[in-house]
């Protein structure tokens, strides 16, 4: 199945908030209760449509252990968005945000599209963290903002379509220039043959031009998989 754009995401934050859950709900429109903790890097995707056009979802779903951290900070490079998630009934989990986001803003390119969701909404009997915290932490920071449950599936498509919608408007109004996205891979390898300490430092924007995504490309054809591993990692 081919597609216009193809945007890589990495959904980031503490073990146990829901992150895999997350990712399960808006793959394979299912939650899975029992689950063993993520263990490195897991792999979803899908397709959905922006503005008439068939957009692919590439999904990582990292590890929120300490001990995967290193791993976690190679998937911000080259990624168009992140799902930052916190669970709205343990407050450690949103007084990590700002070393998560700290990551993000260090490895990852300034204009990545960051969705702030507050995971575990069904639980608002348990609440330890308000809307309103959530709210102007966003703010604060420049992200958007989303409260969510990955068990009754409330705002888990918007968050991922959301997050997708505003990455596209990026590539319409310029902030990303795709346009010539072949000479810039050319450019890459060029910097990486004959100046490889800057070629370090030349990051992916995250997005792939597919068939139908400028007038004039020859684009690619990949299929739509909706995988994913075991859940909240």
């Amino acid at each position: 199945m081919s597609y216009a754009y193809l945007f890589k995401y990495i959904i980031i934050g503490d073990t146990g908030v829901g992150k895999s859950c997350l990712l399960l709900q808006f793959t394979d429109k299912r939650f899975q209760p029992v689950h063993d903790l993520t263990i490195g890097v897991e792999f979803g995707a899908r397709m959905i449509t922006i503005d008439n056009k068939p957009i692919k979802l590439q999904i990582w779903d990292t590890a929120g252990q300490e001990s995967f951290r290193s791993i976690t900070r190679s998937y911000y490079r080259g990624a168009a968005g992140a799902l930052l998630v916190y669970d709205i009934t343990r407050r450690e989990t949103f007084n990590h945000l700002a070393s998560w986001l700290e990551d993000a803003r260090q490895h990852a390119n300034a204009n990545m599209t960051i969705m702030l969701i507050g995971n575990k909404s069904d639980l608002a009997h348990r609440r330890a963290v308000s809307t309103e915290e959530g709210e102007q932490f966003a703010k604060e920071h420049g992200l958007i903002f989303m409260e969510a449950s990955a068990k009754t599936a409330q705002n888990v498509e918007e968050a991922f379509i959301k997050t997708a919608a505003t990455i596209y408007k990026k590539i319409q109004d310029g902030v990303f220039d795709v346009s010539n996205e072949k000479s810039h891979h050319l450019s890459k390898l060029l910097a990486a043959l004959y100046f490889p300490s800057e070629a370090l430092i030349l990051k992916s924007y995250g997005i792939k031009v597919g068939y139908g995504g400028i007038p004039g490309s020859s684009g690619g054809r990949d299929g739509a998989s909706a995988q994913a591993g075991g859940c909240c990692g």
